[in-house]
């Protein structure tokens, strides 16, 4: 997809972006590729994810560029954290992989844009100003059609096997999951500790059998909502703007 890179440059107070990448390289060239544009400036870097967990919400930049993969955990766990410490933060996440997977999950976590490396410069900047002014570069129908067939192959998987019996506290926990939120906004709806909820969810996830978020949040499509007999359904992060 091509984006015009000169959306946005009428803005008086700069785009500032802040990068998160594994790869020395790979930063200095996004570095010096976005420092040369009008209105965009560079507050920070860092190489894992424990680093950029402690220095983004210091820096406050509007974006942050998150590479997937990194070596002491992944950018969609930390665009989760960091939307729910900062929800006007802009997460654009950066991959070598078109991992369709990846993409549902940081369609849960929030992110504003998911673009792969091999971009081109120009549309990479482009993608920048385009989440920096609060849209999103998610293709709506990309991640409908990916939630649709991760829901059906799960369905296909749950045929002769019904949900482990769940508290009704794990119940409202699973629900809120899909329904998208971060732990500290499951946190503030049922006012447990965040540190509470971690834990919850990690129980939960052990007791439904699966791994990853993004799984629990199709089985919760499985469950009835409050006050009516129709499925549950994740929700998507809205477009804003």
């Amino acid at each position: 997809m091509t984006v015009d890179s000169t959306a946005g440059t009428g803005a008086q107070a700069p785009v500032t972006v802040f990068l998160l990448d594994d790869h020395e390289v790979v930063r200095r060239g996004i570095h010096d590729l976005l420092s040369a544009e009008p209105g965009i400036t560079v507050i920070g870097e860092a190489a894992t994810a424990a680093d950029a967990l402690a220095r983004i919400p210091a820096l406050r930049p509007r974006v942050a560029v998150l590479d997937v993969r990194l070596p002491d955990g992944n950018g969609v766990d930390v665009c989760r954290e960091l939307r729910s410490r900062m929800p006007g933060l802009a997460c654009l996440m950066l991959t070598s992989f078109d991992d369709e997977e990846a993409l549902l999950d940081a369609v849960l976590a929030g992110a504003a844009g998911y673009v792969l490396k091999q971009i081109s410069g120009n549309d990479l900047v482009g993608a920048v100003r385009v989440v920096a002014s609060g849209k999103s570069m998610l293709d709506p129908g990309t991640t409908t059609r990916l939630m649709a067939r991760l829901r059906g192959e799960h369905r296909r998987e749950e045929t002769e096997r019904d949900l482990p019996d769940l508290s009704e506290r794990e119940l409202e926990i699973l629900a809120l999951v899909g329904a998208g939120l971060t732990n500290r906004e499951i946190g503030q709806r049922l006012y447990l500790a965040e540190k509470t909820v971690k834990n919850n969810v990690s129980r939960l996830l052990a007791k439904l059998g699966v791994e990853r978020r993004v799984q629990a949040a199709v089985i919760a499509t499985r469950l009835p909502e409050a006050g009516g007999g129709r499925p549950a359904r994740p929700v998507l992060p809205r477009q804003r703007g």
